[in-house]
């Protein structure tokens, strides 16, 4: 694996140590009008790239299936939605709006949060290691500036939530100090899925436009399931739209002027 490669999937993982950061900037927890808009943010970064930077690469590699091309997108990407409901539901875990859901356990509050957001950055972890896999295989339509765009993306939308992820936990008293490394090791998930990813995708080249569009299915639950909810409810939810769109167009731009 080139140092560029990793270089690439450790930018994600330094976007989320940033955020978790912002604890040493803060006295307390940050508002919800705030929060919303750092979500809002993240959604859009999130849908943009998964369009862009995974479900258009699967597509254009399948050409050659002419009027069937759009079967590994459309297979590919409904099993990545089937595979984050099922870690959804067998994982205990705390929804960001810190709702418990999901089987009984005796893990804390804190835990169950953690927990959370290592769920969130697992398909995002897959997304760009997959994009790199399709880069050194050279088959899958991906572009070395497209899977530095697609990092870059997911490394920006990392800011907030390791923001999300700290913040709540100071609220509750933690110390700064562990609550900064707390967010720090949640993103830590994401350069191990990147990798476990390339490794796999490397041995299984023919159907990476299946593992593309799976990573876009999988980063679209998160969104629709989590991060959309949290930024509609209550009030100041035109913020966090507003936000939406800033992630979105931040993304697109990304991607068409690197890719």
């Amino acid at each position: 694996m080139t140092s560029e490669v990793i270089t690439g999937l450790l930018i994600p993982f330094a976007g989320t140590s940033l955020g978790a950061a912002m604890v040493f900037f803060f006295s307390k927890q940050i508002s919800d009008n705030l929060q919303k808009i750092l979500t809002g943010f993240a959604a859009g970064v999130m849908v943009a790239a998964s369009f862009w930077s995974l479900l258009q690469p699967s597509l254009d590699s399948s050409e050659a299936m002419g009027k069937l091309s759009f079967i590994p997108a459309a297979v590919g990407f409904l099993i990545g939605i089937g595979f984050l409901l099922l870690l959804d539901e067998v994982t205990p875990h705390m929804h960001m709006d810190n709702q418990i859901e999901g089987p009984q356990s005796k893990l804390k509050k804190t835990t169950k949060l953690i927990l959370a957001v290592t769920l969130h950055n697992i398909p995002e972890g897959m997304a760009v290691g997959v994009v790199y896999a399709g880069w050194l295989s050279g088959q899958a339509g991906v572009s070395r500036t497209a899977a530095l765009a697609l990092a870059l993306g997911i490394a920006i939308q990392n800011f907030p939530e390791g923001a999300i992820v700290s913040m709540p936990l100071l609220a509750e008293g933690m110390p700064k100090n562990k609550t900064f490394w707390y967010g720090v090791l949640s993103g830590a998930v994401e350069p191990v899925a990147a990798v476990i990813t390339i490794l796999a995708a490397s041995a299984v080249v023919p159907v990476l436009p299946y593992l593309l569009a799976f990573a876009a299915g999988a980063m679209f639950y998160v969104v629709v399931e989590e991060l959309i909810p949290e930024m509609s409810e209550g009030e100041h939810s035109n913020a966090g739209t507003i936000a939406f769109s800033f992630g979105f167009v931040l993304m697109m731009i990304l991607d068409v002027a690197l890719g």
